[in-house]
């Protein structure tokens, strides 16, 4: 059996084995990673739907008491905007007092939706045109009314504290009566905090850095600072949050840090009851992904060791493999003796090659003549060594580009291509010269070659041509032997 056949046998083997244990780890590794993603992404669902439920809870709670709550809000409108018809001059009014008796804040919002007067001196001066164009809207709408209106759950702009808004126009539809109370001191928002599960959420998962939630204008629910610029949304993300309020679809944005990545999901939310825009909030939640660079890190060093042994198992299986199963498959398609190809692999490369090149395909059958002789009166052995000097000099006189088989006792076959009648010819003289020179050892008994070659024409299929190779085999030893004869088309 060839030594490169084997080789050959063995890279392919290892080849195989290499790229089926790769394609099978790595499917293995994306497997893993996509559970990780899930898994991670059912923590963030759960953050989610915590957070909703929540916010959802402490509306319908709010709903349930907040009549209550607007009927006393009214009542105090009602007597501000009594006490405006005798003094419309805001400036002589003691907002301190007011707030002290109603235990509620009191904003005077101008035809301009401005704060001119307030209980609550940071807010004086806000002008909502400039910061809330659909909220300056509504209140237009409320001024240019004549009812009381109330709103649900909302935030003091400034501070962040969680307040419940009313308003009441003045008959000259000039101002608009806002009062503000805080529900964060209220027993119902004690028990129904959302704040509460947003910090335990937050310190609970990993992958969650930060929860947020914001009103319609963009500022930050329960979070309380001196300075309200701080407390409205980034100016990154405000274009992604007004198509989450207006869609109705949530929006996620990767931002790029040092450590990592921070994936920032937007989540529409609207109370099952509208209630002016206070209901109307988008929920922010910023997850990390350290845990999952952890995870697959971790899965990713067991991955490559993982690997690296089935590598090395893979290519000593190869090796194992190879060395078992070279030999039958070399056997199948090569003659044990000569280590020339036998008759199976030259049928069918015949075949092919008339498929392919009809018009100039050649079949040239070589006979060893006086063979019997060199058995009987020398022996096998001497035979066999016989055949296999003929059969290297076949190889080297044909060249790598042409084929050589073995098909029977001293019969040999040979597929020259691409070639014309002068080229078999000399092909044909340079065997026979060349045998003739390789086996002079044999003094005692005459032995030589004889040749019968035959160019394919068109209309040649495999039987065809091997018939005519047969043809000009037999004038061949018909006239003497030890010479070729050339069967062309006519």
């Amino acid at each position: 059996m060839s030594k490169n056949f084997r080789f050959k046998l063995t890279v392919i083997l290892i080849i195989f084995s290499l790229l089926l244990s790769l394609l099978i780890a790595v499917l293995d590794y994306k497997k893993m990673q996509k559970q990780i993603w899930i898994g991670q992404e059912n923590k963030l669902l759960m953050a989610e739907e915590k957070i909703i439920g929540n916010l959802k809870t402490i509306d319908k709670v709010y709903e349930i008491f907040d009549y209550q709550i607007a009927e006393k809000m009214e009542q105090y409108s009602r007597e501000l905007l009594a006490k405006y018809e005798e003094n419309p001059n805001f400036a002589s009014w003691d907002f301190e007092h007011l707030k002290t008796a109603y235990g509620m804040d009191i904003y005077i919002l101008n035809a301009e939706n401005k704060v001119t007067y307030s209980s609550f001196q940071p807010d004086i001066g806000r002008d909502f045109k400039l910061c809330c164009e659909s909220f300056s809207k509504l209140l237009d709408t409320r001024r240019e009314g004549s009812s009381f209106t109330h709103d649900g759950m909302d935030l003091q702009a400034v501070t962040g504290e969680i307040k419940k808004f009313s308003y009441m126009p003045t008959p000259d539809h000039m101002y608009l009566i806002e009062l503000g109370m805080n529900l964060e001191n209220e027993e119902i928002f004690k028990q129904f905090n959302f704040l509460d599960t947003i910090n335990e959420l937050t310190n609970e998962i990993e992958v969650i850095d930060q929860i947020q939630v914001y009103n319609s204008d963009g500022y930050v629910v329960g979070v309380k600072s001196d300075d309200g610029d701080k407390l409205r949304i980034d100016g990154q993300f405000y274009a992604i949050f007004k198509e989450v309020k207006e869609s109705g679809q949530y929006r996620e944005m990767i931002v790029n840090q040092p450590d990592g990545q921070l994936t920032y999901r937007f989540i529409p939310y609207q109370a099952d009851e509208k209630r002016g825009f206070s209901t109307e909030r988008v929920v922010a939640i910023v997850y990390n992904d350290h845990e999952l660079r952890g995870v697959l890190s971790s899965y990713k060093n067991q991955f490559i060791t993982q690997l690296l042994v089935i590598l090395a198992a893979a290519v000593a299986l190869s090796f194992i493999i190879a060395r078992l199963v070279a030999k039958p498959i070399h056997l199948a398609f090569h003659d044990s003796l000569t280590g020339l190809k036998n008759r199976a692999a030259f049928e069918d490369e015949l075949q092919k090659r008339l498929e392919r090149e009809k018009s100039k395909v050649a079949l040239m059958m070589i006979d060893l003549d006086n063979f019997k002789a060199v058995n009987d009166q020398l022996g096998h052995g001497e035979g066999d060594r016989l055949l296999q000097v003929v059969a290297k000099t076949i190889e080297e006189v044909i060249g790598s580009s042409n084929f050589a088989a073995r098909v029977g006792g001293d019969e040999f076959l040979v597929i020259l291509d691409s070639i014309h009648s002068k080229k078999i010819g000399e092909i044909s003289e340079e065997l026979l010269k060349r045998i003739n020179e390789e086996i002079s050892f044999y003094n005692t008994i005459h032995t030589s070659i004889s040749i019968g070659a035959a160019l394919s024409c068109k209309e040649d299929d495999f039987d065809s041509l091997y018939k005519k190779a047969d043809e000009a085999l037999y004038k061949s030893k018909e006239n003497g032997k030890n010479q070729y004869t050339l069967y062309s088309c006519s």
